[in-house]
């Protein structure tokens, strides 16, 4: 079983299917991509987003605002946690602190990804971080808010072996995305050399960061396997046995059955 672990399905570039978003599931699914996970960037795109992948029992999704998401409506815990009761919800975020694309006074991020982290704990459900040149305080802020009460996963990771160790020590996984194979990216192959297998998961990302040898293009859920490709070449596994792995990580992470296309 193959699962794109983080993808934007809103956003994916539908050109090739001549804007079919239906006829772009099937060919997804014929690749071998057997679940999706579809991430909430902002409330306002949310219920079209909601509304785009709710015939498709193999997609979840999850609710809560990007941290360089600027002015835009900033939700409070409990409309989080009234967005999350929707079953399709397996996840809040992505959240988290992006200090590499936001300049200036950023408390305002500071305090969504507190928001965030409290609505993941009130729903028991876990949070999807992203974190970028902010390694300190993204562990201090988990640290704070008790964020391994609801645990969760550091997307698309690029940071360094020691802040991979400290997520994991909270109880937190680490997903890798097209970046893993990327010909400059060999501080991280040897941290996705490291990470427990039970820890790990993988995913795309789409449509951004394709993975080698599909970089520059738009990306797409069917190249996950690339990622996987990847990470089990690193780990002396064959691609199945590492797609198994990271599915099963999936579903205890997010607490749901796998529900494939019937």
């Amino acid at each position: 079983m193959l699962i794109d672990s983080h993808c934007h399905l809103d956003r994916v570039d539908l050109s090739p299917y001549e804007g079919d978003f239906s006829r772009f599931m099937d060919e997804t699914r014929a690749a071998g991509v057997d679940h999706m996970l579809c991430v909430s960037i902002d409330l306002e795109s949310y219920p079209d987003m909601r509304s785009l992948v709710d015939p498709y029992p193999d997609v979840s999704v999850s609710v809560g605002v990007h941290p360089n998401d600027q002015n835009r409506h900033e939700p409070g815990v409990e409309e989080l946690v009234q967005l999350a009761a929707d079953p399709k919800v397996v996840a809040i975020g992505e959240t988290g602190l992006d200090f590499f694309r936001s300049e200036g006074d950023l408390e305002w991020q500071r305090t969504r990804f507190r928001t965030h982290i409290r609505a993941s704990r009130e729903t028991g459900k876990p949070l999807i971080i992203h974190t970028r040149e902010a390694r300190e305080e993204t562990l201090r802020i988990m640290e704070e808010e008790n964020a391994q009460a609801a645990g969760g996963v550091l997307h698309c990771f690029t940071e360094n072996w020691a802040m991979a160790e400290a997520a994991l020590e909270m109880g937190f996984y680490i997903s890798f995305s097209g970046i893993v194979t990327f010909r400059n990216a060999r501080e991280l192959r040897d941290v996705a050399a490291r990470v427990p297998l039970e820890r790990m998961l993988i995913e795309t990302d789409s449509p951004y960061l394709a993975p080698v040898p599909h970089r520059g293009k738009s990306n797409q859920p069917k190249w996950v396997r690339a990622v996987a490709g990847q990470i089990a070449e690193l780990r002396g596994l064959d691609v199945e046995e590492l797609s198994s792995i990271t599915a099963n990580n999936f579903q205890q992470l997010f607490k749901t059955a796998l529900v494939q296309a019937g």
